[in-house]
């Protein structure tokens, strides 16, 4: 359904699972279980996993808080994107490597949720992209303290208004880690 043409393949999209990114956030522990699983499930269905990170001067490429969390470990030949901006496809080559592998219909989790989720789900939406939201599969730290709803808030906002995401020729969805179909179209 997406605004894509000759392509036709699904893709979960990882985005910012990073120990800097999700060290102190919400539900931390049971967001990266869902996560794995959600990669286990889309290895074992044929579905490339996309990996994205983030990178500024408080988290350089190769440091410690830049690195991926210890429970997701990345195969090899797994696509891997590094960004400088809340927008996974802002500034990378992310376009080229998902119509390299036909790729029309991303599922995403990871972080933050209020940042480069968001961002990253708008992006690929605007860009033709049939976009699926795993509701219980993404996460951020509290921002609270600037006037930020409390981080379960935020999910369940950003949840809501995904569910209601509409636009001609593609589709966005909202769904648990349970009930992601990397088959279904």
């Amino acid at each position: 359904m997406s605004t894509l043409e000759n392509r036709g393949r699904t893709a979960l999209l990882v985005v910012d699972v990073q120990n800097d990114v999700v060290g102190s956030a919400y539900e931390r522990d049971a967001v990266v279980g869902r996560i794995v699983g959600l990669v286990d499930r889309a290895r074992d269905a044929g579905v490339p996993v996309i990996w994205v990170q983030h990178n500024d001067e408080g988290m350089e490429v190769g440091t410690t808080e830049w690195a991926l969390v210890p429970e997701l470990v990345p195969a090899d030949g797994e696509a891997h994107i590094h960004k400088q901006h809340g927008d996974s496809f802002e500034g990378t080559d992310l376009e080229d490597v998902l119509a390299g592998l036909s790729v029309d219909r991303l599922v995403v989790a990871g972080a933050e949720t209020d940042a480069c989720i968001r961002s990253t789900i708008h992006g690929a939406f605007v860009r033709g992209y049939d976009t699926t939201l795993v509701s219980d599969a993404h996460t951020a730290g509290d921002k609270t303290e600037w006037g930020a709803p409390p981080v379960d808030q935020v999910i369940a906002h950003t949840n809501l208004y995904w569910s209601f995401q509409s636009a001609p020729g593609k589709t966005a969805a909202v769904v648990t880690s349970e009930d992601v179909d990397f088959g279904a179209r």
